[in-house]
């Protein structure tokens, strides 16, 4: 499952990334309730991919920010008929997405009230949240919307996927289309943040210099 980070505000907590599923949304949803955050206010797409936007259905909040490339592909999204019988004439018809699409289907055990939720504020280079939360469009391969989150006090940059290769059906052939953008990930952690956060790994720090 992909990272969701919470950034507790007394005036409603700000949800970065929707999580996977509804199912997966209801988790961390019983994880904030359980540690006594205040209830989400508001979502923060890092990315429109399927992993990081799909539980949003599930969730009941004020706003859904995100970046306007990324409203643009979700809004395709949404009217796409959703179905494992969808995904599977999907991947006949090209074989590529396979590995995405299997996916999906194991994430997703019915589609009851499920609907694609672009976001309800778009931005095109970034803005600032209530409570210092900074959002910031990075762009990069792995997804033209790609954005961090920036949460200065307590030093904290949350990284989506930003500095990924592509999704396996959209890679150029060979070894570079599995390549990190190097450069992009070093710009960012050039920062000097004290602690790093990307979606499919544990938090981590630079190492000092």
């Amino acid at each position: 499952m992909p990272c969701v980070a919470v950034v507790a505000d007394d005036a409603g907590s700000t949800v970065i990334d929707a999580g996977q599923s509804p199912g997966h949304a209801r988790l961390v949803q019983s994880a904030m309730a359980g540690a006594g955050l205040p209830a989400a206010r508001r979502l923060v797409y890092t990315h429109h991919h399927w992993d990081h936007t799909w539980g949003a259905c599930a969730w009941e909040v004020e706003e859904i920010v995100g970046h306007q490339t990324g409203a643009e592909l979700l809004a395709a999204e949404s009217r796409r008929p959703w179905s494992h019988e969808y995904m599977e004439r999907e991947m006949a018809a090209d074989p590529r997405l396979g590995p995405s699409f299997r996916a999906r289907a194991r994430a997703m055990p019915t589609w009851d009230d499920f609907v694609v939720r672009p976001p309800t504020r778009t931005f095109t280079d970034g803005l600032t949240l209530p409570g210092g939360v900074e959002v910031r469009h990075v762009g990069g391969g792995h997804a033209p919307d790609s954005t961090v989150v920036a949460v200065p006090d307590p030093g904290v940059m949350l990284l989506g996927d930003c500095f990924y290769p592509p999704p396996f059906h959209l890679r150029e052939p060979g070894p570079a289309g599995e390549e990190i953008d190097l450069p992009l990930i070093t710009a960012l952690v050039a920062e000097g943040f004290d602690w790093y956060v990307d979606s499919h790994s544990p938090p981590w720090r630079p190492p000092s210099p």
